[in-house]
């Protein structure tokens, strides 16, 4: 009997190591990204940093995104409020009225900023679409590659913008970025995060900021562009003074 057994449990063994491993989903792929980054504690925590000489500050009040943006020249200082969707200006404590074009154009300016520091967490809002495109190769390392699109409804003013993100197939760390835009003459962008670091539980990067030495490519194709040093460097996008309170 013994000589039968052991044959026959070695081929189930053999059997369970066959079994194809489940895929994942997109959502599945996102939340563990979120988890992973620590994302969920911007919610529960108030986030300070400066970038490019000025203060940014995220925080929740009440249940709702509050950003803020400071700046200071000489004796006057600044101090921009997006709150949900309105938009505040004051100089040195003063309220100030602004034109309703130039406060689009301020909480945009400020909401981008967040945007890229709050990453992945943005990933689960109401109006963001998400889309498994399969696995990437870049700079000989695998990852999932994820587009990102927006629906009009709640996707702010730049809603027609497409998002690429390519997910660590381990770590789930979003290592690589990119993004089309139609501003300003439009444009596409690439980020390599760098510089990791974890403050209160919560991943900050740095980014390497590219852009296509030719013009007419897709945004598709950009990670492959990278591989082929077909992007050239526009800039390095650091973060100081991290606090999480």
């Amino acid at each position: 009997m013994k000589r039968f057994f052991i044959p026959l449990m070695l081929v189930f063994a053999f059997a369970c190591k066959q079994e194809p491993k489940k895929e994942l989903t997109v959502q599945e792929i996102v939340d563990n990204s979120i988890a992973d980054s620590g994302g969920k504690q911007f919610n529960d925590h108030k986030v300070s940093f400066d970038f490019r000489d000025m203060s940014y500050a995220s925080d929740n009040v009440g249940g709702q995104r509050v950003f803020t943006r400071i700046s200071a020249l000489d004796s006057t200082t600044i101090t921009d409020i997006k709150r949900g969707e309105g938009f505040e200006r004051y100089i040195n404590d003063s309220l100030v009225m602004v034109h309703d074009t130039m406060a689009v154009k301020y909480a945009n300016s400020i909401n981008s900023v967040h945007y890229f520091v709050r990453l992945p967490f943005g990933l689960n809002d109401g109006a963001v679409n998400k889309e498994l495109l399969g696995k990437e190769t870049i700079n000989n390392k695998e990852y999932y590659k994820v587009k990102v699109t927006f629906d009009q409804q709640g996707g702010g003013d730049d809603f027609e913008d497409t998002y690429l993100y390519w997910f660590d197939k381990e770590s789930f760390k979003p290592d690589y970025l990119a993004y089309d835009f139609h501003v300003n003459g439009g444009g596409q962008r690439f980020r390599k995060a760098y510089n990791e670091r974890y403050v209160g539980g919560i991943r900050f990067v740095d980014y390497e900021n590219y852009k296509p030495k030719n013009e007419d490519t897709s945004i598709l194709d950009i990670g492959k562009l990278y591989n082929e040093g077909e992007l050239e460097l526009l800039s390095k996008i650091e973060l100081k003074n991290i606090v999480v309170e």
